[in-house]
């Protein structure tokens, strides 16, 4: 029973990095079409969804059977649990990837700038998901705990361009469309970073059993 469930255990970890792969891969891709405005890179991403969503559920239903058929206690446990968890907030991830491609559609052949905040907001979120995803390779919560702290940088970046959209829709009405897209785009990102939070908050449930959901950093 113990091999078992210890191959069982190796093929959700590999399982569960695959979907992280492919959702790190889908944000990136919807960050590069947005800046380079790249319809044709964002349609891919969108149609790439399906695949994410057949892998997410193909990993709740083998972390499902694992529960039924083995009744892995302790740190087996954690680690199935977690995953179901980190899976679902991969496939959200996956989901608001799609959305951001969605706007590189709308805004393409519009004559605005994008904020420059959109890029280091992005470029934070990403490493977030990088790291989280490391995280969880490695079962350190020590880096765990460094994304939750570096969350509120990237949602510094979301107020301050909600600031210059309102600003711009003031400044030019006629423009309004499409900076409310770009202020779409930055909730976006900013719950990428949020999922990639709740992921690592994840990981140090999952190799300390402590439950830091909604609780502070210390220092």
């Amino acid at each position: 029973m113990t091999r078992h469930i210890e191959r069982q255990i190796e093929s959700l970890k590999e399982r569960i990095l695959r979907v992280g792969t492919m959702v790190e891969e889908a944000i990136s891709k919807s960050i590069t079409a947005l800046i380079n405005r790249d319809v044709n890179l964002a349609q891919r991403v969108m149609a790439n969804d399906e695949e994410i969503d057949r892998m997410e559920v193909e990993v709740e239903e083998e972390c499902l059977k694992i529960l039924a058929l083995y009744q892995p206690v302790a740190a087996d446990l954690r680690f199935v649990v977690a995953v179901l968890k980190i899976n679902n907030d991969l496939e959200r991830m996956g989901d608001l990837a799609k959305n951001i491609a969605k706007r590189v559609a709308q805004l393409a052949g519009r004559e605005i700038e994008l904020p420059a905040e959109i890029r280091s907001m992005a470029m934070q979120a990403q490493e977030m998901v990088k790291q989280c995803l490391d995280a969880v390779v490695r079962g350190d919560p020590a880096l765990a705990r460094q994304v939750r702290e570096e969350d509120d940088v990237v949602d510094e970046g979301r107020q301050r361009i909600q600031r210059q959209v309102m600003a711009g829709i003031k400044a030019d009405p006629e423009n309004a469309e499409s900076l409310l897209r770009i202020n779409s785009v930055s909730k976006h990102i900013e719950r990428i970073a949020d999922m990639a939070t709740n992921i690592a908050e994840d990981v140090v449930y999952m190799v300390e059993g402590d439950i830091v959901r909604h609780r502070a950093e210390t220092t």
